[in-house]
């Protein structure tokens, strides 16, 4: 029998898992990131080197779970979380720890490639709009902070790319992950030398990007040693996270729908055509499926709210249950609609629909009567009332939104998956595999050498729906607290007006989207 491995290069961990070659997961491991670094509030920053630190520890540990030889492993697909810059020198060594996905240092540079290209040019060139978590505003930051930083970097890569560099010694991305830098012409699934000129950036900077299931490179001596793996084992592209994740729970088709709840939250919409909101509200992005596109809307905190909430006023016991599982028998024990408590996730900023870097989370509605359990209910209602903007905006712009998927942490609590079927008002299903883009990864992995003639083909073979969960008695109560709900930003953004007004200082100088000196062009 032949084997596939999935390597997803998450924020808190890197993530191995084997499928055998009808798509059954047979062993997976996972090895810690170091917690991010944040030395300024909104920052977000991970060094590669320790993502390529965990890889290594992760695929020997899955091997030898798995009683495996290197020899079994046929391909490797590889997913990760998307928009970091991990920036390389000549040699290919990091230049400075990467800016990841959460990060919101960049409004000045948002603000000033918005107002030179314009909000609607912008859409027109990359489906979407210049925003804090993607990529190009953190490479325009660095060149404008960081020149002597600048001056060496030769290279950007994505971080699932880094270490598909260190495995294969090649520069190569996916049209997904590339997607979500505000480099890529989505519509024409390439990138694009007119953001690349707009910006002064030279092409040379970018790495070649692939359809998802396409052979990139394979494994050199020296990372196949690394690894435990053979040398020449194929790596085929794979996707970013959302997209990758997307494959592993099938949602390749239109019409086909899924709501994930990891450090973020985002619900993803499988489309045959690359559809616009124009106010970019949600992304529109290439799928990790050939041909495919997707509509993505994304909530920044929302299994990040809960372990917010768990990190800075405990889990409720020491007695060897999960944490999530005690904070969840709390919140059992309040009525939907949390007594009238309401929780705002926007600890990290907000992107679907509010594109806000500066917005900040709230709790409002509480009464001496409330209890913890009432705080950890409206956390869940919360982060679902998030997603469920995306939903709004969906019906809006008529995708279709046939089956909806749950995935990540929110779909391993069954009051987690109550409150979502409630607040979406549809059913909701879970899938077998739990590991998202793990196992896309290794499902990509496996159309790339031939396993299975295309993604449909190994989505329909492999996908298994466990369970489905309809609205209850709930869903009236929470679609009228999803009003109130509605009514939360508008008034939270007035009141940060006040309690942190923008000082000038915070405005970009006009020289932001050029280089400092001619010296700080990557040489050709």
């Amino acid at each position: 029998m032949t084997y596939l491995l999935g390597i997803d290069v998450g924020t808190g961990g890197t993530r191995a898992l084997i499928l055998d070659e009808s798509g059954t997961v047979i062993a997976s491991a996972t090895s810690d990131h170091a917690p991010f670094a944040s030395p300024h509030t909104g920052w977000a920053e991970q060094d590669p080197d320790d993502w390529w630190r965990a890889c290594r520890q992760a695929v020997p540990r899955a091997l030898e779970q798995a009683g495996l030889q290197a020899s079994d492993i046929v391909a490797i697909g590889l997913s990760g979380q998307m928009h970091g810059a991990t920036l390389l020198d000549t040699a290919g060594a990091v230049v400075r720890p990467a800016l990841i996905w959460c990060d919101q240092r960049t409004q000045a540079e948002c603000d000033q490639l918005t107002e030179r290209i314009g909000a609607a040019r912008l859409i027109e060139l990359t489906s979407n709009p210049a925003l804090t978590g993607f990529t190009l505003p953190k490479l325009l930051w660095v060149r404008r902070t960081e020149p002597d930083a600048w001056a060496r970097v030769r290279h950007v890569l994505l971080p699932k790319d880094y270490i598909r560099f260190r495995l294969t010694g090649r520069m190569a991305t996916d049209v997904a992950d590339a997607s979500g830098t505000l480099l890529f012409d989505v519509a024409r699934r390439t990138w694009s030398s007119e953001m690349l000129a707009a910006t002064s950036l030279p092409a040379s900077l970018l790495p070649e990007a692939f359809e998802g299931p396409q052979v990139t490179g394979s494994l050199t001596a020296e990372g196949a040693a690394a690894v435990g793996l053979l040398a020449g084992t194929p790596v085929v592209a794979g996707g970013g996270d959302q997209a990758a994740g997307a494959v592993g729970m099938g949602i390749v088709r239109a019409g086909a729908v899924c709501a994930t709840i990891g450090t973020s939250g985002v619900v993803f919409a499988a489309t045959d055509r690359p559809a616009l909101d124009p106010s970019g509200r949600v992304h529109t992005f290439c799928h990790a499926v050939p041909g495919r596109w997707h509509v993505m809307g994304v909530t920044q905190a929302a299994g990040l709210s809960l372990r917010w909430f768990r990190d800075r006023f405990g889990s409720g016991g020491s007695d060897g249950r999960d944490p999530y599982e005690r904070l969840t028998d709390e919140a059992l024990a309040v009525p939907p609609g949390a007594d009238g408590v309401l929780w705002a996730p926007y600890l990290m900023g907000e992107r679907t629909p509010h594109l806000d870097a500066s917005a900040r989370a709230a709790l409002i509605g509480l009464a001496a009567s409330h209890t913890r359990g009432h705080v950890i209910r409206a956390i869940l209602e919360g982060v679902a009332f998030s997603l469920q903007d995306s939903f709004t905006i969906l019906r809006e712009m008529q995708v279709p939104v046939e089956a909806i998927r749950l995935g990540g942490g929110g779909a391993r609590s069954a009051l987690w998956r109550q409150v979502q079927a409630d607040v979406y008002g549809q059913s909701v299903q879970t899938v077998a595999a739990e590991e998202g883009a793990a196992c896309g990864a290794g499902l990509l992995a496996g159309v790339g050498v031939g396993l299975w003639p295309d993604v449909d083909t190994a989505c329909d073979r492999v996908v298994r729906v466990t369970s489905e969960v309809t609205p209850g008695e709930g869903a009236a109560v929470l679609a009228r607290q999803y009003l109130a709900y509605r009514a939360l930003y508008p008034a939270l953004k007035q009141v940060q007006a006040l309690l942190m007004p923008q000082a000038s200082s915070l405005q970009p100088p006009a020289s932001s989207l050029q280089p400092q000196a001619s010296s700080l062009r990557p040489e050709p």
